[in-house]
């Protein structure tokens, strides 16, 4: 996996994970990059510094409730699982062998979404085949 901080054309920061280079510029050129925050498709790469580890410092950054951008980043990680399930069409458990058939171009692509146990992510992950994790939202009130 490749980690690479990101950023829109309206200057939101976040950060992607893909499995090498090649995928990150393959879901770029397809418009599948998109802002979690006003889900523009117009990402660039942001400029890195290398990671160092540290060993005088545990410090940890994490949105919870109370932090400024926390419902803008809710509401962002709702509209993303909102148009995925609306757009792709719901394949349940059989979601890593009809993205392999969709990677290996056995069938025509399109947007799917399902259910994967931990060895059937991993095993589409060694393969190359490029997927992200549904944002697991909870209810306003929960």
């Amino acid at each position: 996996m490749i980690h690479y901080s990101l950023v829109c054309d309206k200057s939101h920061k976040f950060d992607g994970w893909f499995s090498n280079a090649a995928a990150y510029d393959a879901q770029k050129l397809r418009g599948l990059v998109t802002c979690p925050i006003c889900l523009t498709t117009a990402v660039d790469k942001a400029i890195m510094a290398p990671a160092v580890n540290r060993t005088d410092s545990t410090e940890k950054v994490s949105l919870s409730i109370g932090h400024p951008q926390h419902q803008q980043l809710r509401e962002a990680m709702l509209a993303l699982r909102n148009k995925v399930t609306s757009e792709a069409d719901y394949v349940g458990d059989k979601f890593a062998e009809e993205a392999r058939k969709i990677h290996f171009k056995e069938v025509d692509a399109r947007g799917i979404y399902g259910e994967a146990t931990k060895e059937e992510v991993a095993a589409l992950v060694e393969d190359g085949v490029d997927f992200m994790p549904l944002p697991s939202v909870k209810e306003e009130h929960n």
